[in-house]
């Protein structure tokens, strides 16, 4: 299957503030479905875009960067009332976001909140570091910056909608200019996203939407409270014939570590909207040793 042909969907949120597990909570939901005709060209967008009741009040900070203030959502439902709608958008989709970790906190935080997981997705695609690797000579690697290179428009920026859009056409265009390749699991390997494990056993995604270990001494625990021994799975031996082998498949190996680099574990960022070592309290100079390892 072809990447273009799956249900692409960016989305962006804005915030009362940067801390999802410190009480900040998410004020606007935006999300856009992408159809992508043969030639790398967006032909048409679907909008979601939803005000949301953070039920406290809006620190003027974060007002002033959004735009958005107490009287915009005191009538707007709250995330709970919205979870399934947005549930609806995001489910098995091809997600596309820049610094997808900070949005993806929040959500989880969110959906948790209100009884709910946040649903499986067939891949997340982080263009910040995307546009790291794939365009060193910027400066800078803000989503204004990015699209500014790419040509693409960004209007209203720091509005949900409006950078979910901006975010998604980058993604597209940064595949035409780079000769992504077209099937979707070479997509993945080339955008350095996350995805369901493979089907090597080991790993699986757990009733939360999230992969859990299936052997081992945390079975039955998410990775992400254990992305020590995630990490051990990559570099683990046996010995066989008279010589030392992987323990575990290539393909989950080759998963485990483009997972670890894609949810930042170990990896303090200068941006502070990241998921770095203070969310794993991981020390963080060897894991970022570790995870920069191909």
């Amino acid at each position: 299957m072809r990447w273009r042909d799956c249900r692409l969907v960016a989305f962006d949120t804005e915030t009362t503030g940067l801390s999802p597990f410190d009480g900040d909570r998410v004020i606007e939901f935006g999300a856009v479905e992408l159809h992508v005709g043969a030639g790398g060209t967006v032909r048409r967008v679907v909008h979601h875009q939803w005000f949301i009741n953070p039920e406290r009040p809006i620190p003027r900070a974060a007002s002033k960067i959004s735009g958005i203030t107490d009287d915009d959502v005191a009538d707007a439902p709250t995330f709970d009332a919205l979870a399934h709608k947005m549930s609806a958008v995001l489910k098995g989709a091809v997600l596309i976001a820049h610094n997808l970790g900070f949005d993806l906190n929040f959500m989880r935080v969110e959906f948790e909140r209100a009884g709910s997981f946040f649903p499986a997705t067939r891949a997340e695609v982080d263009t910040l570091p995307l546009s790291q690797r794939l365009m060193p000579e910027l400066r800078s690697h803000r989503l204004e910056s990015v699209c500014a290179a790419l040509g693409v428009p960004l209007d209203n920026a720091h509005r949900a909608s409006h950078d979910a859009e901006a975010c998604g056409r980058a993604l597209v265009e940064l595949a035409k200019r780079q000769g992504a390749p077209d099937e979707i699991e070479a997509f993945i390997d080339w955008a350095d996203a996350v995805s369901p494990p493979p089907d090597a056993g080991f790993v699986k995604m757990g009733s939360a939407g999230v992969p859990v270990f299936t052997e081992g001494p945390h079975i039955g625990q998410t990775i992400e409270a254990h992305p020590d021994h995630l990490q051990w799975m990559i570099h683990a031996l046996a010995r066989k014939d008279g010589r030392w082998i992987p323990r575990f498949p290539e393909p989950l190996r080759v998963w485990a570590r483009r997972w670890l680099r894609a949810r930042g574990a170990g990896r303090g960022r200068a941006n502070p909207r990241s998921q770095g070592h203070t969310d794993w309290c991981l020390e963080p100079q060897v894991w970022h040793e570790l995870a920069a390892q191909p």
